[in-house]
């Protein structure tokens, strides 16, 4: 390392990696040709900086990379809403990570967003280092300010990840050889760096234009609420350990309450900002669609222009050389056809999926339950239908695969990933009027609403008191906000992480028993057969069904005909029981039952498909391994707990530990962590 230090140029050489400069981003990221183009092959940093166009691709490739497989494919579950399909037999590290069983010395250990955020941080310093030698104009402060709120975000997702880390502030060109630091950097107190990235964007946000071009880069009312969420942050809760005795930590707020408080009033004030900027909106209910419904098929449909009032800030992802595996993991799932074999690794939690109030347009678009397969022998000449799940394979669906733009490969999806939205903004300000204020206030109130509203939920009742106004928020962030990997750290930054864990187990206890708030939960459902288009651009949202809670119409589906030569009187049966519950059918229309509660392989469920024409396959999905093959209801497993809900060494979230697991270690040798080697990078306690 020492020669790197003592030749100049072969350092910057290394810094300038030639993929970053230009980095899949675009003043219009459909434009295949601008993501093509090829990247500077520069060998020396000044020359980036000669001139504003240079200049600006650079800051446009600092975005490359912001938000790494692992915050998705990996933390993207575990918040009490989206699971890993698969259980703890396979070992996998979906799994283990979601229900907060890690350690330093396994491999299921995140180490690749600490390495993406510091390669982008090196590059965001080199800009924030070079750009004030640039004459001075409005473009190059506008620069300036851009790379520094990316910083900023770097900083967000390393503390949010990993609690204290080393800060560094000047490129590695730049720092002091000899200084012990500069190889080997020590944990930095989170909050000395969030006061520095916040102060960053506080002194430079006005040199933010009002638009970029595209949501695709920042713009100063999205830095605005990028300022919001990390001020809430760096004012929340988080697992809080004295950096020089490695003392046991708690989940505690930054000790100077005086600071908290003018943390929220920062969060106000730019949160107050855009909303009175009047550029931002809620997607409104279009062509035959809720609100929420055209925000999602618009953006998978890369439709931006019918979004970007609300999705205020989304990375590019488009184009061979800028795509992500986003949205892989979180989609209802493909066997065969025009989607080909795409396995959904991830899936809802049904206590989450029966938490929506019936008049709730979220629920059908935010999970399916349904998944894509192919009726008989899944040929090219086959028959696709979106078949009814049962509660152990409810699946994600703000990111279906139907709703999307075909993708380039199985692992490029051509998603953009979002990153904030306006209904982020308009809860975080019914946040920080609450909290300043003691309880909510009129402000505080119209904000939810306008969020509710949109929902079809504007009638439920709004808590008067503080804590109850939180906790209203608190649910209403799970409904609006699942797959959008902020809300297990949303929960841990508002104490709520614990107490969530703790309510949700219970509530899949309760299911699983029929119980509690589950006492009268169906557990027959009558699917209407739908046939999948096989077409990208689907606008197909959720196959209709039917929750029966008649004892007669139960016997009568309970009876499936076990050979074909009682199929068709079993359908006219079918027909008279939907009939008899307000849906017609036409004379090609079938029905078939499910027994919510038993596994999607269970033999009646098994039994129902085959009558309806189900033969190859019956009883096979593509999503994961383990969990669709297993029961919800503890009666349908023998009179216990399927061991997913609970189970020796086993079951949901059976690694959660207080004051410990709310964050994750460093991993050690062992793990291959990429400072493995570096004796001041002290570990997280516990671990």
């Amino acid at each position: 390392m020492k020669n790197i230090f003592t030749n100049r140029s072969l350092l910057k050489k290394l810094i300038i990696v030639p993929s970053i400069l230009i980095a899949g981003l675009s003043i219009n990221s459909c434009s295949d040709d601008f993501l093509n183009q090829p990247a500077y092959n520069s060998s020396d940093t000044e020359s980036v900086f000669t001139n504003i166009e240079t200049a600006d691709a650079f800051v446009q490739g600092l975005y490359r990379g912001l938000v790494p497989t692992e915050m998705f494919y990996q933390l993207g579950a575990g918040d009490t809403v989206t699971h890993s399909a698969e259980d703890g037999s396979t070992n996998n590290s979906k799994y283990n990570i979601c229900n907060y069983q890690y350690d330093a010395k396994t491999p299921n250990t995140v180490t690749g967003i600490y390495s993406a955020m510091y390669a982008v941080i090196e590059r965001t310093n080199i800009a924030i280092d070079r750009l004030p030698d640039m004459p001075a104009s409005q473009k190059r402060d506008a620069l300036l300010a851009e790379a520094k709120a990316i910083r900023a975000f770097c900083y967000y997702n390393l503390i949010r990840v990993y609690g204290d880390v080393p800060a560094i502030w000047i490129p590695l060109e730049e720092a002091d050889p000899n200084d012990p630091s500069t190889l080997y950097p020590k944990r930095s107190s989170r909050d000395v760096i969030y006061d520095k990235v916040i102060a960053d964007i506080q002194e430079s946000i006005n040199n933010m234009p009002a638009s970029n071009g595209t949501p695709e880069r920042l713009n100063k009312q999205s830095t605005n609420a990028l300022l919001a969420k990390i001020a809430l942050y760096a004012a929340g809760y988080s697992l809080r350990w004295d950096l020089n005795t490695s003392s046991p930590g708690i989940m505690s707020r930054r000790p100077d309450n005086a600071r908290v408080q003018q943390l929220y009033q920062i969060a106000d004030a730019a949160l107050d900002s855009v909303i009175k900027g009047g550029t931002n909106s809620l997607v409104q209910a279009q062509g035959g669609k809720s609100g929420f419904e055209a925000l999602w098929f618009n953006f998978d449909r890369r439709n931006f222009s019918a979004v970007n009032q609300e999705m205020m800030w989304h990375i590019a992802e488009y184009g061979p050389n800028t795509n992500s595996a986003f949205g892989v993991y979180a989609h209802p799932g493909s066997r065969g056809g025009t989607y080909g074999s795409r396995k959904a690794l991830q899936f809802i939690l049904p206590s989450y999926y029966l938490s929506f109030n019936a008049a709730d347009k979220r629920r059908d678009v935010a999970t399916t339950s349904y998944s894509i397969y192919f009726l008989n022998s899944g040929n090219a000449s086959d028959t696709w239908v979106d078949v009814g799940t049962t509660y152990s394979c409810i699946m994600p669906g703000k990111f279906r695969i139907s709703w999307c733009v075909e993708p380039q490969a199985a692992d490029a999806r051509n998603l953009n990933i979002p990153i904030i939205r306006y209904a982020d903004v308009l809860l975080m300000y019914a946040e920080t009027q609450n909290y300043l204020n003691s309880g909510p206030t009129a402000g505080g109130i119209a904000a939810l609403m306008q969020v509710r509203n949109r929902a079809g939920i504007g009638s439920l009742p709004i808590p008067s008191g503080q804590q109850a106004f939180e906790s209203a928020l608190v649910q209403e962030r799970k409904w609006e906000f699942s797959d959008e990997f902020m809300l297990r750290t949303d929960l841990i930054r508002m104490n709520r992480i614990a107490s969530e864990i703790d309510a949700t187990k219970q509530a899949m206890k309760n299911l699983s028993n029929r119980t509690g708030q589950f006492a009268s939960t169906p557990v027959y459902r009558l699917y209407k057969y739908h046939k999948n288009a096989q077409v990208y651009g689907d606008p197909f949202l959720a196959v209709t069904y039917i929750d029966l809670t008649d004892p007669a119409q139960i016997a009568q589906v309970q009876a499936v005909p076990t050979s074909s030569a009682g199929y068709a009187a079993y359908q006219t049966t079918l027909k008279a029981i939907a009939l008899a519950n307000g849906q017609t059918s036409a004379a090609d229309d079938k029905w078939y039952p499910a027994n919510m509660f038993q596994a999607y392989t269970s033999t009646f469920n098994g039994n129902a498909r085959k009558a309806v024409g189900f033969t190859a396959g019956f009883n096979a999905l593509q999503v994961g391994n383990i969990i669709y093959t297993k029961p919800t209801g503890s009666a349908e497993n023998g009179g216990t707990y399927p061991n997913w809900i609970e189970g020796g060494g086993d079951g949901l979230f059976y690694g959660f530990v207080p004051n410990k697991t709310e964050l994750l270690p460093f991993a050690a040798a062992s793990a291959g962590h990429p400072l493995i080697d570096n004796p001041n990078l002290t570990q997280l306690p516990g671990y």
